[in-house]
């Protein structure tokens, strides 16, 4: 019951975050009236495609080592606590903010095309999205091994939205659908770097996070 409660909330979590993280990236684009970073065919792939399987792969995550050993969590606990959601919305900000800083960098300092920046942009949200997975882990595991670096179906959920973002950029019935074309050796560079934002952010708070929760047990 435990492990079940808890995957429940890693999936509904992730899957906030990741829907927050573009709707924050938009209303930024279009207050500063820059161009959208993301476009609605694109939207509709990420949240059909590559957001569902990693939700899916962490609703299948088997029990931490020592879970029975934990104190019951308080009946009345919601799903999402304040500090989930507050998690939830830093999260949202720091995918966006790569996904911004990938527009404006490819706009601005490489001087790509519209589209091809737009390009980068969706790859950047998509990759940041599929890295975020990894800050699912409980702050009771460890850092590099935990419930989510172990779980199979999460690195198969990866696999397979790789080939599919890598189809929509080159299968030329989907990168007309999408409005994608390859973005270059600079664009998959800038994709490959700033994808990595939210597990460069999430790991240090996690153990942060980690290091209060041994102090307050000790």
């Amino acid at each position: 019951g435990r492990t079940i409660f808890r995957n429940i909330r890693s999936f509904v979590f992730y899957l906030l975050s990741c829907n927050l993280s573009e709707i924050i990236t938009v209303g930024l684009a279009s207050a500063i009236n820059a161009p959208l970073p993301i476009m609605p065919m694109q939207i509709l792939f990420l949240n059909l495609v590559t957001d569902v399987f990693p939700a899916l792969a962490l609703g299948m995550g088997e029990a931490s080592p020592g879970v029975m050993q934990q104190a019951p969590r308080p009946k009345e606990e919601p799903l999402l606590t304040r500090r989930h959601w507050a998690h939830l919305v830093g999260y949202g900000m720091v995918i966006s903010a790569g996904v911004l800083a990938a527009l404006f960098i490819s706009l601005s300092v490489f001087d790509m095309d519209t589209r091809t920046a737009v390009t980068v942009s969706f790859l950047t949200l998509a990759g940041s999205q599929l890295v975020h997975v990894f800050n699912m882990a409980s702050l009771r595991s460890g850092l590099l091994v935990n419930e989510v670096s172990r779980n199979p179906w999460i690195w198969a959920a990866i696999a397979l939205c790789l080939g599919l973002l890598i189809a929509a950029v080159y299968v030329p019935i989907l990168s007309e659908v999408l409005a994608t074309v390859e973005p270059g050796r600079r664009g998959w560079l800038l994709v490959g770097t700033l994808s990595f934002a939210p597990l460069l952010v999430g790991q240090p708070v996690r153990a942060f996070q980690k290091w209060r929760l041994h102090v307050r047990q000790r």
